[in-house]
């Protein structure tokens, strides 16, 4: 790998670098986008969420902690995970402390949140293997409001120069999986996962009882990028499209802050560009992680990078001197990303300069802020 201290550029070095030079010194509008798959119910599909109940709340929890950072009596708190903390707690330290805007998108979620948001009145994606996660004019509505979005923050003249889009979608790897599937990308075993021994078949089955069920219905791949999430996708996948797209328009950079879910999320945006007759331009658009995603020796995100030409790049924070368990086991592998986590490491980096001491002295603050039982 290639990159500074706190970056690593894992794929296509001369768009990333020439991406990082010209956002460099300057602040993002710091977005994430929620939405719920009724994938997340089945046993060992994440460890975002000890348990199924658990995991119908996790995104509510971390968009209002990320809104608000509210730690007195939340109306969802931050749940027992199966080890570690919300990663929502390393975006929401740094975005606070530098000053970013931040946004919440509630693109499909079973509960409203309870902290300012915007609410695209979208409801949950069934589950991957109906093969019906959502109606295709939901997605075309959401991809629409996506591309309103994109353009009109694009336009704002706000002090944000740049957009980072993360994601909150427990089961999302597998819906990542399952359009890339149905668009005609090869990706089984290639999608990270927060558990840190992940049942890769059970992702292969779930999205192949998803297509197998679409097949039945006469429906062969592969698919278009509104058929494909309409049959196995979620929410927040044509919502961050279409950003992508309305600020491309505008010419305004941004950071799709993921791992193999954003990875999903910059091909769709390249193919509803190619469909839709939007401009795309890769110059613009990175894909940004953690280094625990790239280090992920079950996975395979430089792979399936390589394999669709997306820029990507990777923060270096080291959690390991944390004042807190909790963070400390992400360096065994566990969490690895969320809400946009390794897209703020990365963008504290460009904006000020942050290495990954800083990065944890400002996570290890707020996270002292937590009184939680559970932590080690």
């Amino acid at each position: 790998m290639l990159g500074e201290s706190s970056i690593a550029i894992c794929n296509e070095p001369t768009i990333v670098h020439a991406w990082c030079d010209r956002v460099r010194g300057t602040a993002p509008r710091f977005v994430c986008v929620a939405g719920f798959t009724a994938t997340a119910a089945i046993d060992q599909i994440s460890a975002a969420g000890l348990t199924p109940h658990d995991r119908l709340f996790t995104a509510n929890a971390d968009l209002d902690f990320l809104v608000s950072g509210d730690t007195r009596d939340p109306l969802y708190p931050l749940p027992p995970l199966v080890a570690g903390a919300s990663p929502v707690l390393i975006s929401r330290a740094i975005a606070t402390e530098l000053g970013w805007p931040i946004h919440a998108i509630n693109a499909g979620l079973p509960y409203a949140l309870s902290q300012p948001a915007i609410d695209l009145q979208s409801p949950p994606a069934r589950c991957v293997s109906s093969g019906r996660s959502l109606d295709r004019a939901v997605v075309e509505r959401l991809f629409e409001r996506g591309l309103e979005l994109g353009r009109a923050w694009s336009e704002s003249g706000e002090a944000a120069h740049w957009l980072a889009i993360g994601e909150c979608v427990v089961g999302g790897t597998t819906t990542a999986l399952g359009v890339l599937t149905a668009i005609g990308i090869e990706a089984s075993g290639l999608m990270s996962s927060s558990l840190v021994q992940c049942d890769r078949g059970l992702k292969d089955r779930v999205v192949r009882s998803g297509l197998e069920a679409l097949a039945r219905r006469g429906c062969g791949l592969p698919l278009e990028p509104i058929a494909a999430i309409a049959a196995v996708g979620d929410p927040m996948q044509p919502v961050a499209a279409g950003m992508v797209l309305g600020a491309i328009e505008a010419d305004v950079p941004v950071l799709l802050a993921g791992g193999t879910q954003m990875l999903a999320v910059w091909e769709l945006a390249r193919r509803f560009a190619r469909v839709g007759g939007f401009t795309w331009r890769a110059d613009r658009v990175v894909v940004g992680t953690t280094r625990w995603v790239i280090e992920d020796a079950a996975a395979g995100a430089v792979k399936l990078a390589r394999s669709l030409g997306a820029p990507l790049l990777a923060s270096r924070l080291d959690l390991s001197g944390s004042r807190h368990g909790t963070l400390r086991v992400y360096e065994q592998g566990y969490v690895k990303e969320g809400v946009g986590a390794g897209g703020a490491a990365i963008g504290a980096a460009l904006h000020r300069g942050w290495d990954s001491a800083r990065m944890v002295r400002a996570i290890d603050l707020l996270a002292d802020q937590l009184a939680n039982p559970w932590d080690l």
